[in-house]
Formats: structure tokens, C-alpha cells, sequence
């Protein structure tokens, strides 16, 4: 009986499966889904089961499949726009066909659901905090004096300072993190930039994108924030360093600053242990790029 109710189940799953699956990856919006008579599951844990096998079943068959983030309120909305039934299977298909293109996805690489999930969370935030930033900078306008969209001028700045941050680093995989407050809320970009064999640097654009913009809104908004990079390599320690954002450029932390920045609780500001085979030191010289210009937006 129960062998009969998990085949039911991923022939149902296949229905609506169109080279990208939608994905309810908390209970949350499982149960939002629920409210639909054609939506076949009851048990988020069983729905997470039958999903990870049939991406394991197409996998095996050779057949590529994305997954994407699934939101039930953004389904109803995209129904009600399109005069859709939300009932349907056929209303869920389209939908995620639509989010192939637009949404949140990663492909799916034979990794469990358990690791694959949050990799496809931390992409919807990322995404998210990459709209979000590039609005804000929209809405800046063009500068009263020169005429310059501040937006724009911002953006070329931080890819230049990102590209020279690159440039100066030591050989090594880097870790970048990048924050940026009162924006008017707080926005943390990560960017990992790792070298091939060859010593050439290796982003993720979307990643790179995402990164820049942040970096961009904080220059161009003039809000506090910072930029930290960590690099490691074989053989060597890892160095840690950073830079505060001022005015229109960054500004170089001290070796204590940065140790104090690592070493202190965020929340009860107690001292934490620094950690063993690392170097919390001053960054290099970023040249002209690094400082504020001369005139400011």
C-alpha cells in the first residue's frame, strides 16, 4: 500500500515537474499549499522524500534539472494576474516555468535536499539583497552639481575598488564580506573569489553583482559600513584585513581594529579566543581608487 502511495506520489510530482521543480522548502509555505484540493501531500517531510527521488531518478536518466525557490504567495499573486485557476497542476507548471527565468534557482547537482536547501535559501537572499540594493540606488537620481546619476557613478566605483581590492590580495582563495547600515536597513553582501591552478581568479557574476551593488549603495549613500577580506592559502596563515567605508572611498582598519572586529561577541562584547594560524593585518595600499574624490554627491 505504501509503495503504491509513493509511486502515486511521483507521478504527480512529474506532472508538474518541467525541466525546473518548485520547490516548499519550509513548513511554512507547505501548509499554505495545502488549501489547494490538487496539491497531493500532506507531510512536508514525505513531499522533501519524494522530491529528492525523482531528482535523483531524472539525474540518473541524464535529464538536468533546476530547482527553484517556490513561494505560495507569489504563486497566488502570479494566478490572479494571469486569470489563472490555482488548482490546476497545469497553473503550477507554468509558474514554474516562469520561475526558471526570473526566480531564485540552482541546478541540481546530486547533493541532498538537507544541503541543497539552504544553498537555494542563501540564493534567494542573495538575489533579494541585490534587487533591493539596486532600487535604493535607482532612486538616487542624478547629482544637482554635475549632473552625474550618483547611482551609476557609484556602481563604477565599486567595481573598480572590488577589482583593485582583487589586484592587491595575496595569493589564495578570498572570502570578502562587505556591510553596509542604515540603508535604511542593514545589507551584508559575502563574495568568494577562489584562484584556479593557474593563479587565475575565479566569481560567481551573479555573486560579483550582488557584491558590487551593496558596495556601491554604501559609497554612494555615504552610510556607515565595512569591508573585510580573509585570504587562505597552503602553507601559510590566513590573513585577515579590512576597510571602513568613508565618505565616497574606504579607509584602511588597523591590525588592532580588525583583531578587535574578530575577537569580540556582536552580542554581550566579550572577548572571543583569536583563532589559531592567522593574521589580522593592515590591507594594502588600494592607491588613488581607495580614497573619497574630490567632490561629493
Amino acid at each position: 500500500m505504501a509503495h503504491t502511495q509513493h509511486q502515486t506520489m511521483r507521478r504527480v510530482l512529474r506532472r508538474e515537474i518541467a525541466g525546473t521543480i518548485g520547490l516548499l522548502t519550509d513548513e511554512h509555505d507547505f501548509r499554505a499549499m495545502r488549501r489547494y484540493r490538487t496539491f497531493a501531500f500532506d507531510d512536508h517531510k514525505t513531499y522533501l522524500q519524494q522530491v529528492e527521488d525523482l531528482l535523483r531518478t531524472r539525474a540518473a536518466q541524464g535529464s538536468h534539472t533546476t530547482v527553484a525557490l517556490f513561494d505560495p504567495q507569489e504563486y497566488a499573486e502570479f494566478c490572479a494576474d494571469a486569470g489563472l485557476d490555482p488548482d490546476i497542476p497545469s497553473s503550477r507548471t507554468r509558474f514554474t516555468a516562469e520561475l526558471a527565468g526570473t526566480g531564485p534557482t540552482i541546478p541540481y547537482d546530486g547533493r541532498p535536499l538537507t544541503e541543497l536547501v539552504p544553498a537555494l535559501v542563501d540564493e534567494a537572499v542573495r538575489q533579494a539583497t541585490w534587487e533591493y540594493a539596486n532600487t535604493l540606488l535607482a532612486r538616487l537620481g542624478s547629482c544637482a552639481s554635475c549632473s552625474e546619476d550618483i547611482g551609476r557613478g557609484a556602481f563604477v566605483r565599486a567595481s573598480h575598488l572590488l577589482v583593485r581590492i582583487l589586484d592587491t590580495a595575496h595569493p589564495g582563495n578570498r572570502h570578502l564580506v562587505c556591510s553596509v547600515t542604515g540603508t535604511p536597513e542593514t545589507l551584508v553582501s559575502v563574495l568568494h573569489a577562489d584562484e584556479d591552478a593557474d593563479g587565475a581568479t575565479q566569481l560567481d557574476e551573479a555573486e560579483a553583482l550582488e557584491f558590487t551593488t551593496v558596495l556601491a549603495l554604501g559609497l554612494a549613500t555615504h552610510s556607515p559600513g565595512g569591508l573585510v577580506m580573509r585570504t587562505s592559502a597552503p602553507g601559510t596563515p590566513d590573513r585577515i584585513y579590512g576597510w571602513r567605508l568613508r565618505g565616497e572611498g574606504l579607509e584602511p582598519l588597523t591590525a588592532g581594529e580588525v583583531f578587535d572586529a574578530y575577537c569580540t561577541d556582536i552580542d554581550s562584547g566579550d572577548l572571543i579566543s583569536p583563532e589559531s594560524d592567522v593574521d589580522y593585518c593592515v590591507p594594502p595600499d588600494l592607491g588613488d581608487t581607495g580614497q573619497p574624490t574630490g567632490h561629493r554627491h
